[in-house]
């Protein structure tokens, strides 16, 4: 496909799911027998990534100890560790400083969210269209409590956040699976504390560079404990 390496956010505190995460960091969680963030590597494995960056910082010890160099799991495991919150672009700003800088595209995704994507269709609309970010979009009900897009044709405008349903620019949401250009560096804030959201994702839609991918594959986000038992239950795995 051309993509062989991926960035996997997994560094966050869970709050929601406590009692489950005061001991367990929330990508080893367990989702139908294995750790959440496994289903995410069984998902990158099958699109052919090589490399994955594990972006981490609660727990961090336990994660590493579990997935360790990623050999177990056919893969190539390195870990980039925020010792201070460094926001979601946290592991783009660590690996400027390191000089560890992808030289072709690549994937984050939010370790949180499991989505069956077809992430190879996702990488042709990103090349045909000389994207700097191709965020994949998941359809919802009800958008109200999610960052939904405001789009022109494939062209992601805007994200209105949280808006009351009838106010909403459209059903679609930002499901947590990125791809992006090596060029999203260029974007990046010279500070140590950035959110894609936020500080990366609006300049690139300025420069129209920011396409949304519709997918309608399954998508479950497990940030609550309501989430993460429909997940358990409804999941069909990758």
């Amino acid at each position: 496909m051309g993509i062989e390496t991926a960035i996997i956010l997994a560094g966050g505190l869970g709050t929601r799911l406590r009692p489950l995460t005061d001991e367990t960091p929330k990508p080893l969680i367990d989702v139908q027998g294995k750790p959440l963030s496994e289903h995410v590597l069984d998902f990158l494995k099958k699109f052919g990534v090589k490399q994955v960056y594990f972006s981490v910082s609660y727990k961090s010890e336990k994660i590493m100890e579990y997935f360790k160099d990623g050999r177990d799991f056919g893969l190539k495991i390195d870990y980039l560790i925020e010792k201070e919150a460094m926001g979601t672009a946290g592991p783009l700003l660590l690996l400027r400083s390191q000089g560890k800088m992808p030289k072709n595209d690549f994937v984050m995704i939010n370790g949180d969210n499991l989505f069956d994507l077809d992430l190879e269709k996702q990488y042709h609309m990103h090349k045909a269209n000389n994207a700097v970010v191709t965020i994949a979009l998941t359809f919802v009900e009800d958008p109200s409590a999610f960052g939904v897009v405001s789009l022109q044709g494939n062209h992601i405008l805007q994200f209105v956040e949280k808006p009351k349903k009838e106010d909403a620019p459209s059903n679609y949401i930002n499901s947590g699976y990125y791809i992006l250009s090596p060029s999203v560096f260029d974007y990046l804030p010279g500070k140590n504390f950035a959110m894609v959201e936020r500080d990366v994702f609006p300049k690139v839609a300025e420069d129209g560079k920011l396409l949304g991918y519709k997918d309608p594959g399954q998508w479950f986000d497990t940030g609550t404990l309501e989430q993460l038992e429909k997940v358990r239950k409804e999941w069909n795995g990758v």
